[in-house]
């Protein structure tokens, strides 16, 4: 079999890895996604990343969408919208620019921005709760989720901030999330696929990584009560410093 990209097979068996990370994070455990960023980044390059990583963002949407369709509606998501698209299509000329050095220092900031931003989500939950529910904090937010996201798939954290200002029931969070995360990654496509970081190279592998992608969705499901939550959280606090660092400076 002619692997994609002519990668060897312990690089395919890591890209697994990082394929069964984002399958078991989709699935109720978040932020565990970051590991498969981290793993497809070093494994097929920084640029190559992003254009790999979003068709199993766009599997991962629909198979979680029924879940928690009942749980918001397309009016809470409308609002968030054209703020977002507009700054998706600013972080797309962006990386038409990018070599891969830095593509690969800007993934690595991002992590670190968004390892600050769930920090600061755990360490001064009152005082995001008290940040001002307004149009500019809408629109604030939206940038950052729009250029995470394009850049770098990595806009959870964000969207998390947001949700705790807006004092969103955990199934709402989950309900609009889910609605608004596959619009997004849908609208993403044709401009990766315009930088031809989404190929018929990509694709294959996609193909190669859809059971690991299952397998983490359904081990997650499994997992998620039986895992300690603090020592989840120290564990990915620590691995997301780490990646962002390495990234970033190495």
């Amino acid at each position: 079999m002619n692997l994609p990209y002519d990668v060897t097979w312990i690089a395919i068996a890591l890209a697994c890895l990082g394929a069964l990370s984002l399958g078991i994070s989709k699935a109720g455990i978040p932020g565990l996604a970051i590991v498969n960023v981290l793993i497809i980044a070093e494994t097929f390059g920084a640029k190559n990343s992003v254009g790999i990583i979003l068709p199993l963002l766009v599997i991962c949407d629909i198979i979680v969408l029924p879940l928690f369709w009942k749980h918001a509606s397309w009016k809470m998501i409308w609002p968030l919208v054209p703020v977002t698209f507009v700054s998706i299509l600013g972080a797309w000329w962006l990386l038409k620019a990018f070599d891969d050095l830095t593509a690969r220092r800007v993934i690595g900031g991002i992590i670190l921005l968004m390892f600050f931003l769930q920090l600061t989500r755990e360490f001064k939950k009152e005082f995001l709760e008290h940040l001002p529910d307004s149009r500019w904090f809408r629109w604030i937010s939206c940038v950052l989720i729009g250029v995470a996201t394009m850049l770098a798939n990595a806009a959870g954290p964000v969207y998390s901030i947001y949700g705790l200002v807006h004092k969103m029931p955990k199934m709402q969070f989950l309900g609009i999330g889910a609605r608004f995360f596959l619009l997004v990654n849908l609208f993403k496509i044709p401009f990766l696929g315009q930088i031809n970081l989404i190929n018929a190279e990509s694709l294959r592998l996609n193909l190669i990584l859809i059971p690991a992608l299952l397998t983490g969705i359904f081990l997650g499901r499994k997992l998620i009560d039986h895992i300690p939550q603090r020592t989840f959280e120290i564990l990915l606090y620590a691995f997301s410093a780490i990646a962002g660092v390495r990234m970033l400076f190495f």
